[in-house]
Formats: C-alpha cells, structure tokens, sequence
C-alpha cells in the first residue's frame, strides 16, 4: 500500500507544468533572433546590437527567470523524489548513493551536451553530421530511459551498456581521437586530473549548476524534513560565505578550492538560495497532495476569485520584470509590487480547502522571498543574473513561488489542464527538450529544407520570434510525444 500511495502521489501537476514552463522558455530564448529586438528580449547583462556581457548593468528581463524557474522546480521535487524512497523503506544511506550516481550522471550529461553538439563537431553540418547528432540524441534513451522493472537485470545492464558505451565511443571518436589532447595511458592521480579538467572544459554550465545544487540541495532536505526553518539557516549561512570569500581566512580558501573548475565550484552552490525555497514549496504542494485524497473539504473559493488569483501571481510576475528591467526605483517597482502582495493576500485569506490553504502559503512563501528580494535590491549595483545577486537569487525566488500559484489555481482550481497539458507533458520529460533542440529539430529542418523555407518566411526581426515560436512549439509536441509513449529520461 505504501508503494502504492507513493507513486499516486509521484506527480503535480503544477508543479511539472512550471518546470515545462521553464524549459520551454529556456528553448525559446536560445532561438531567438539576436542583435535586432529590444533589450527586454534577451539577458539584462548582454543587451543588443553587439551582446557584450556587461557586468555593470542592473536588471533582470524574461529571460533571466527560465533557470531560477527550473532551479526552483528541481527544489520542489525533492519531497516527492525522496520522500517516495523513504517510504518504500530505503535506508539513508541507500539515498544517498541515489543522489550521488544522480549528481554523476547529470555532470557526465553536462559533458556529453556540448561534445555532441552538431555546430561543435563541424561548423558546416554536412549530412554525416547530422546523422551523428541524431545518433548522440538516440544513444540517451538507452542510457537514461526509465526500464521497465520486471526487466531483468542482465537486460538492463547491457541496455545501459549500449547507451554509456556508445556515447563513450562516439565522443572519442568524433572528438579525441588523434587530437593528442589527453595523457594516455594515464599513469597518476594528476595525470587523471588532468584529463577530466580537459574533458569538462567543453561541459554545458547550466547541467554543471543543476548538478551540483541536486546532490546537496537534496542532502540538505534528507537533513531538515521536518525543519523548513533549518533550511532557512542554510541559506544565512550561504550568504555569509558570499559576503566573506574575498575577505583573508578559511572562507576564500573553501571559495577558492575546486580541482575541476568547470564542474564545481563553491560559487555553484549559491544557487540553493533558489533550491532551498523551492523545497520549501515542495513540502507544501506534497502536503496537500497527500490531505487532498483523504476525505471531503468544503469547496473552493469561487471561479471569479480564483480567477483573480491567477491574474495576481501572473501580474506580480510581469510588473516585477518590467519594473527591475526599466528600473522603476527607488520607490515605483517596490510600491507596485507591495500593493500587488497586499491584494493577493487578501484574496487568499478565509479557506478551508486544501488547496485553499496550499495557494494562501504560496502567496505568503512569495510575499517573504520577493521582499526580503527587493530589499536587497540595490546591494552589489542592483539586481543581477550574470553574476548572480543576492536580490536576484530571492526575488527569482518569490516570483516562481507565484508562478507555482498561478499553475496551481489554473490547473486545479479552475480545472483547466488541458491548456497546460503540453507544459506539463514537458515538465516531466525536460532533458529530452534540452537536449532536443541542438541534436534533434536541427538535423530534422536543415537537410529537408524546412529551416531555410522558414528563414526566408519569417525575414524580420519580430518573424524571427514567430520563427523561434513554431519551432519551441514543434519540439514541444515531439517531447509530449515520447512523454505519452512513456519515454523518460531519468538523471
């Protein structure tokens, strides 16, 4: 039974809807045109024509909140990843290895990304490489598909053989072989140092961050259960390593010290400052998940509040941005989005439904985050992604607590799902969209002639959204495909 109970309860769909949310938005904002549209288009810090990272530059745009957005739904998936093991009777340290192998193959996919990359293995794809690409993609299904568990074990290892092992052989053999790059045969510890560094110099920084804050994001959780307070205190302390590391003592060589830079550094973990709330919401949504099933409660607010609620979290989300981007400060973007909270709160008072109550801590979750956020503000030049500010870590924070509240009342509130279906069908598959628009719609559109048909329908800057659009749509749609053929790709 409690197996059962455990995998009823697996799924939110809020929840993955976010995580859909961000990882297509993730792939939207790679494909879109470059140097010609508004700065609110692209990374606050590498605005337009030329896109030099200027480190100077206040403000966040829309594309700034995809990764937090993943980070925190990555968070808030730990409760329901871990707390199924637990019930299911593993051991902590059983765990733990879990999570460890997963933190492995998340920083192995962070390598294999950028070494199967199409443009990498020649900057003129010819049809071979393209046959390659499609070859990178198809190995990961072997190697990282979810095998069915009456499978015996001799047939998953030679399937996990099949996918590592060919992986391996194709990044030799597109990548290494005769380059004399490595020391090999390798005879010591730096010897081997050494090769991993040259290797994880070609590694995918995003996978980098979202294993490093995986593995100790969910050590921090197997810690605090029952403590959300304790994680709080993690987060103080992660913050008093930020404003200590340049300082002389043990804080900056703790800072300092990481053997393979471009897989870990300490700087990475400043990132839990997102994970952390983001479990903190996943207990919540986990919570009433379990009460939702397990009898009657009086019913939901109307559908024209809920309604109104939904409007609030997504409003809050699209006046902060405006108003951090154009720098409506010192008092426009503060007051606006205090008003903003203040109103939400109300909305969400007097419930005795589960959901009720979920939505209200969301609102009330948000309200802590986006304001301590804001008061941060103008701490380090203004908020920041590149690099990431203390404001930017909570403020991201606060707004995804109020996109995980939009989704929520929409999805079950407002039983509309079915117009988030596709979000959700990509929230539970995210890698195969990651990985998917470098090695799986290039070399389907570019020998067929259909990106070149593409680019001359859609000649203009604004049509080269519309462009980026069909085809962020177009993988989607092939996600949700493998999604519903139950195709999962599990790191």
């Amino acid at each position: 039974m409690a197996n059962l109970e455990s995998r009823r309860l697996q799924r939110a769909d809020a929840l993955d809807a976010l995580r859909g949310f961000a990882i297509l938005t993730m792939v939207l904002s790679g494909l879109v045109p470059r140097g010609t549209l508004p700065a609110w288009m692209y990374h606050a810090q590498i605005p337009p024509p030329d896109h030099v990272h200027n480190p100077g530059l206040p403000g966040i745009a829309w594309v700034d909140l995809v990764f937090p957005f993943f980070l925190f739904a990555l968070g808030a998936a730990i409760p329901f990843a871990l707390s199924s093991r637990l019930a299911a009777g593993h051991s902590r340290a059983r765990i733990v290895g879990h999570v460890l192998l997963r933190g492995m193959l998340l920083l192995t996919f962070a390598v294999y990304i950028p070494h199967v990359d199409p443009w990498r293995i020649d900057e003129s794809p010819s049809a071979g490489t393209w046959l390659l690409a499609l070859l990178a993609f198809a190995l990961m299904f072997p190697a990282l598909c979810r095998l069915p568990v009456d499978w015996p074990a001799r047939r998953i290892v030679a399937t996990r053989l099949i996918g590592w092992g060919g992986a391996a052989a194709l990044v030799a053999g597109v990548w290494y072989i005769g380059t004399g790059r490595l020391e090999w045969p390798c005879h010591s510890w730096t010897g081997l140092l050494t090769n991993i560094n040259r290797i994880a110099e070609r590694s995918d920084i995003i996978i980098v961050v979202l294993a490093n804050v995986a593995v100790l994001g969910a050590l921090v959780w197997l810690c605090t259960q029952h403590n959300p307070a304790a994680r709080i205190a993690v987060m103080l302390a992660l913050l008093g390593l930020r404003l200590a590391h340049d300082q002389p003592g043990w804080v900056k060589t703790l800072w300092d010290f990481h053997p393979i830079p471009r897989l870990y550094q300490l700087y990475f973990l400043q990132y839990l400052m997102i994970v952390l709330p983001g479990t903190i919401a996943g207990d919540l949504v986990r919570a009433w998940q379990r009460t939702k099933t397990s009898g009657t409660f009086p019913a939901e607010w109307p559908r024209g509040r809920l309604a109104a609620i939904a409007a609030t979290g997504l409003l809050l989300n699209v006046f902060a941005l405006c108003g951090l981007q154009a720098r409506w400060l010192p008092w426009a973007t503060p007051t606006g989005c205090l008003l903003l909270i203040a109103v939400g709160l109300l909305l969400v008072r007097r419930t005795a439904s589960p959901l009720g109550h979920l939505i209200s801590r969301l609102f009330r979750w948000g309200a802590v985050w986006l304001i301590i956020g804001l008061i941060f503000e103008p701490y380090e030049g203004g908020i920041k992604k590149d690099r990431a500010t203390v404001s930017y870590y909570l403020v991201t924070s606060g707004l995804a607590c109020y996109a995980l509240a939009f989704f929520a009342t929409m999805i079950d509130g407002l039983r509309l799902r079915g117009w988030f279906s596709v979000l959700i069908d990509n929230g539970q598959n995210p890698m195969i969209a990651y990985l998917g628009v470098r090695n799986l719609l290039p070399p389907l559109m570019v020998p067929t002639g259909l990106e070149a048909l593409l680019v001359r329908l859609t000649p203009t800057p604004w049509l080269g959204v519309l462009r980026a659009f069909f085809k962020t749509t177009l993988l989607a749609y092939c996600v949700r495909l493998f999604t519903r053929l139950r195709c999962y790709w599990r790191t």
